[in-house]
């Protein structure tokens, strides 16, 4: 970059603008709004006027941040791909009544289910934590438009006198993350009801050219992934029929997450006005790729050049020259985040706690819209304009750089002394579960639960109360030691095998560690969105990691001293900790993961030395965090199963180490799976219908696995008959001495007396087929 302003331009001058921006509000005031209305002390009327008016607060927070366009559409009650599917009319047959009598209603019934009715299945959005509501379509799937919550958004930023961009999921994502619905044939291709969409989104277009939209972004980031010559094919032949339609605003086609690749001469040939790039991680690799194909002549360029999902400040002269050079590519270059900011907390100077040290560091949503801007004005005025905001960006990256609070010595030549041998357990499987078998001496198809059982507004108030002072550390313990006593009485009297304590005195299971392990930083109001109504607080990496004391034995040496049923230890995995954190960008996460692997593998060695005979290492984002192109895989899993195996491989060959996944798409790591050497594994299956039992058999796994029968993301409860269906399908797939019957997932998010009904449903269930098994 120059110190001169941009010459010849201001036709064109750069602004600021972002993709999206957290949907919650500074207290989370939407969370409580819906959950309100779910429980009848919020009407109707009531959330929506709640929602308005954090819409309204976002939009005015943007516009005095200094960014020329906002976005609309962005906003939702539960899920944008849901909306997207309200939006074309892809209403599943058995909601569609529910829906016609109260859409609002039959909208959340769609997200959560009813007792009668399933939800849509969830799984993960692309490698992030977010879920996303899976479209469920098949060749008799009828669209239609219905514009109504895209055009009254837009309505409502531009009568604060804002310029809006409606932004929506384009048509090719929507089709390619969609899944055959129920009863339709597993091999059909929602892609080929291309044609049948496209009109719709025709429809959709010009209802909102008509309310005043001047562009119009379509988000497809499922073209940074894979894609086959016909997928591109089909990308090619929507944005070349949408791109003609007489009656359109003009067209932005935006993607985030990484590079995209062979795409992107398919949209940058494409009738349409601007293109979307991530500029920041793999996406880097956008700004050689753009020049090879000639740039955008004649078009909008969005550059995501300030990460839209970590927490860490902009490096700004890397991203001015990265801007410096588009400006050569095309024909107006305007500042944005890699993505949304929906990933991200929304403002750090609400952390009062962190070490001002570090909170220089720091950048959330509201820091990175001041970024952008800050963009924005240096490369419409030179660099000059900001020669005030670039001193201070380079002091506060060379403050990180030298700090002696990312790195421990000890820690690192720990990590250097690791050899595979420190992965591998002393005895093949063949030969521990043997022995595992004699020691636990369970029935067939044990039964047990993932680990949580219902947080409890009694058990969230004596935290607060803790927190607050009003009661001292023994009062509070206390506490959670008649809760786990509680909890470990319910699950002998329903019959459960293998038991855990519940995890009463954990807020979350990756913030619980975090706050007992050096390098870790946790958040008061760091909040983000995972689905619906759930939020979590990732909490931030900032340095080298080690356990100072052990975080778990007196809870579960505890809970077992009620009981003579084995109690699970209960950790969460390396992958796992990173990827629900935000992570450092200052090493490799393979790095990283082998220090946390390190401290958590203490944890292990004094759970076993305490007695305990069954350990589980949770490790739901092993499939999250898997990279979007094939190429970058193998080296991803290489590392991640290296940290769970370095996690688990010191105990005895008779302690059983068990494993939890869930909320994602499994086919492609079964073999990963297969490497962590586990001897059970517990995963998602209830709204999939067991299928990845099947992808299991299919390996040819060889271990014990427990595929869910009883979905806790929905408050519906399963009857007996439901889950012996399930049973019957795992039974079909796996050998019944290899069989667990468990939930889907942790039940902090249930109350107590759907989770006392659906234990038992799952007890009898299990004694149903053993009887018959016998």
């Amino acid at each position: 970059m120059t110190d001169q302003p941009t010459a010849g331009r201001a036709a064109a001058a750069p602004r600021a603008t972002v993709y999206g921006y957290p949907r919650q509000g500074q207290h989370r005031e939407l969370k409580k709004a819906i959950e309100g209305y779910w429980k009848g002390r919020v009407s109707a009327e009531g959330l929506r006027e709640a929602a308005a008016g954090l819409r309204r607060s976002n939009w005015r927070q943007l516009a005095e941040a200094g960014l020329g366009e906002v976005p609309t559409g962005d906003f939702s009650y539960y899920d944008h791909m849901l909306d997207t599917s309200v939006m074309v009319g892809a209403i599943p047959a058995r909601h569609r009544e529910a829906v016609q009598n109260d859409p609002l209603d039959g909208y959340f019934a769609m997200a959560r289910g009813t007792q009668d009715v399933a939800p849509l299945e969830m799984t993960k959005w692309f490698d992030t934590n977010y879920h996303y509501l899976v479209p469920e379509l098949g060749p008799d799937t009828v669209f239609a438009a219905d514009s109504a919550k895209q055009v009254a958004e837009l309505g409502e930023a531009l009568a604060l006198g804002l310029d809006a961009r409606p932004v929506l999921v384009g048509p090719v994502t929507y089709l390619l993350l969609a899944k055959p619905a129920p009863g339709v044939d597993p091999g059909f291709e929602p892609l080929t009801l291309l044609d049948r969409l496209l009109p719709v989104y025709a429809e959709v277009l010009a209802d909102l050219r008509a309310a005043g939209a001047g562009w119009v972004q379509l988000d497809e980031p499922a073209l940074v992934q894979d894609r086959t010559p016909a997928e591109l094919n089909a990308a090619a032949r929507a944005y070349r029929e949408l791109g003609a339609l007489a009656d359109r605003p003009r067209l932005l086609a935006a993607s985030y997450f990484d590079r995209l690749g062979e795409a992107l001469p398919v949209l940058a040939k494409a009738p349409i006005d601007g293109l979307g790039l991530d500029f920041t991680g793999p996406g880097a690799a956008n700004l050689a790729d753009l020049a090879a194909v000639g740039g955008l002549p004649g078009k909008r360029l969005i550059a995501g050049v300030v990460d839209g999902r970590n927490i860490w400040i902009n490096d700004f002269e890397k991203s001015l020259s990265t801007l410096g050079t588009l400006l050569g590519l095309a024909d107006r270059v305007d500042v944005a985040a890699s993505c949304s900011l929906l990933h991200v907390p929304l403002d750090a100077t609400a952390e009062p706690d962190i070490d001002p040290r570090i909170a220089r560091w720091l950048a959330f949503a509201r820091q990175k819209t001041a970024e952008i801007t800050v963009l924005a004005r240096g490369l419409a005025r030179g660099t000059a304009s900001i020669a005030a905001e670039l001193a201070a960006n380079r002091a506060d990256l060379a403050s990180r750089a030298n700090s002696p609070i990312t790195r421990d010595p000890a820690v690192r030549e720990r990590a250097a002394a690791v050899t595979d041998a420190d992965g591998a357990r002393s005895q093949p499987y063949p030969q521990r579960t043997a022995a595992q078998r004699e020691r636990l001496d369970l029935p067939p198809l044990p039964t047990t639960t993932i680990g949580s059982f219902p947080q409890t507004d009694d058990l969230r108030a004596a935290r607060a109360a803790l927190r607050a002072g009003r009661i001292d550390a023994a009062g509070y313990e206390q506490r959670m030691e008649a809760a786990v006593a509680e909890i470990i009485a319910f699950q002998e009297e329903a019959g459960l095998d293998v038991l855990v304590h519940g995890e009463p005195e954990r807020n979350d299971m990756v913030q619980y560690f975090a706050e007992q392990l050096t390098g870790y930083l946790a958040t008061r109001q760091g909040w983000v969105q995972s689905y619906g109504t759930r939020y979590v607080r990732p909490p931030i990496l900032a340095g080298d990691i080690s356990r100072p004391a052990p975080m778990t034995v007196r809870w579960t040496s505890y809970a077992q001293s009620l009981t003579s049923r084995p109690v699970k230890g209960m950790l969460t995995g390396p992958v796992t900790m990173l990827a629900w954190s935000f992570v450092r960008d200052d090493q490799p996460p393979a790095d990283t993961a082998r220090q946390v692997a390190l401290a958590l593998r203490d944890e292990v060695t004094d759970l076993e030395a305490a007695g305990t005979a069954v350990i589980q290492v949770d490790e739901p984002a092993l499939r999250e965090t898997l990279p979007l192109r094939a190429a970058d895989r193998p080296a991803y899993l290489h590392w991640a199963t290296q940290a769970f195996r370095l996690t688990t491989a010191a105990v005895r060959p008779d302690t059983q180490i068990h494993t939890h996944m869930c909320y994602a798409e499994f086919g492609d790591i079964v073999q990963a799976i297969d490497d962590l050497d586990a001897d059970v594994i517990s995963l998602e299956a209830a709204r999939s219908h067991m299928q990845v039992a099947g992808e299991l058999a299919d390996h040819g796994y060889p271990r014990e696995a427990g595929p869910g029968v009883y979905d806790i993301h929905s408050p519906r409860v399963p009857d007996t008959t439901e889950v012996t269906a399930l049973l019957r399908k795992g039974l079909a797939a796996i050998p019944a001495d290899r069989l667990w019957v468990n939930p889907d997932c942790g039940l902090k998010t249930r109350g107590w007396p759907e989770t006392k009904e659906s234990l038992d449903h799952l007890v009898a269930a299990a004694r149903q087929l053993r009887a018959e098994l016998a």
